[in-house]
């Protein structure tokens, strides 16, 4: 005898056994995720930081999520490329980079300011005790720039110096890649260059106060600088703010796993997100790949610049 309980009781069991089943396909296939950082900050830095965040991810997306913090831009946008990074958090360029070179990976969460908005700024940071007022004053002197995959501390000053007819290999003494944002404000403060390239939100939220609020940002001497040691002689356009993305080939239901976990963490796990960014920011919201096609043209435009 079938009651109609009995038959409703079948027929939700019935319903979620596909999807039991295709999440314990996917959980086979995938017994851990890798979640790949490009390196905004020095690694021991990031581990810190987003530690909670992966304890959250793994019990929320049920399978581990172990953080690899990239030793360059380039290396994020190679691990997707090789299927061994899952999910990634890029900057603008480098995303777009990765689109540019054929990596089949999808943005889907963007960053958000604490203002709401979702862009930042690329600037060049000067010593206030030195006597350059604009970038004109520094021809044959020291630039320091971050990663050829870096929005802020590369690809956006390239363009900016381009459209102010400076040749940085010509007008400046030297050009240095600095591999990190971090480095390119610690290079500026010791003297090795004379200028630098940067990320910047807002008076009270860069990379330099955040270095700064951590002690980190001394000069040749050992003396510890403050924000009140730089001055800000050039500041970009809005650039929009990073993406996290994951591959396409990820199984449909992992993928709505995954978004969901992000998309929950601010009210799941509220001191783990707002470690992420030192309470600086809001929770993310959806993004697609076509929110960062001028971000490519701007890439292609800085690539063509280096090949010629």
């Amino acid at each position: 005898m079938f009651t109609r309980r009995s038959l409703l009781t079948t027929a939700a069991a019935l319903a979620v056994a596909p999807v039991a089943a295709s999440a314990q396909a996917w959980k086979a296939k995938y017994p851990e995720l890798t979640f790949a950082i490009v390196p905004a900050e020095n690694a021991s830095g990031v581990m810190d930081r987003f530690a909670p965040f992966m304890e959250y991810l793994t019990k929320e997306i049920g399978t581990k999520v172990t953080l690899r913090v990239a030793n360059d831009y380039a290396a994020v946008i190679e691990g997707q490329k090789a299927g061994n990074v899952q999910i990634g958090y890029y900057g603008p360029a480098s995303f777009s980079k990765a689109r540019i070179i054929g990596v089949q990976t999808d943005a889907f969460a963007i960053d958000v300011n604490n203002d709401g908005t979702k862009g930042y700024y690329s600037v060049f940071y000067v010593r206030k005790d030195s006597p350059f007022q604009k970038i004109e004053d520094l021809k044959g002197h020291a630039l320091g720039l971050v990663d050829p995959n870096s929005t802020s501390g590369y690809n956006m000053p390239q363009f900016k110096l381009n459209k102010l007819g400076i040749k940085p290999d010509e007008f400046f003494s030297k050009v240095v890649v600095t591999g990190s944002h971090e480095n390119a404000v610690l290079a500026l403060a010791s003297g090795t260059v004379d200028v630098c390239a940067n990320w910047w939100n807002s008076e009270n939220d860069s990379n330099l106060t955040r270095m700064i609020t951590k002690g980190m940002v001394r000069d040749k001497e050992g003396k510890t600088l403050t924000k009140d040691d730089f001055r800000i002689i050039l500041k970009s356009d809005l650039i929009i703010n990073s993406p996290i993305a994951m591959l396409t080939a990820l199984p449909a239901d992992l993928k709505e796993t995954i978004k969901a976990a992000f998309f929950n963490a601010p009210k799941k796990a509220p001191e783990a997100f707002a470690k992420l960014s030192d309470g600086k920011n809001k929770p993310w919201e959806p993004i697609t790949n076509a929110d960062y096609e001028d971000t490519i043209k701007l890439v292609k435009f800085v690539d063509s610049l280096r090949k010629a």
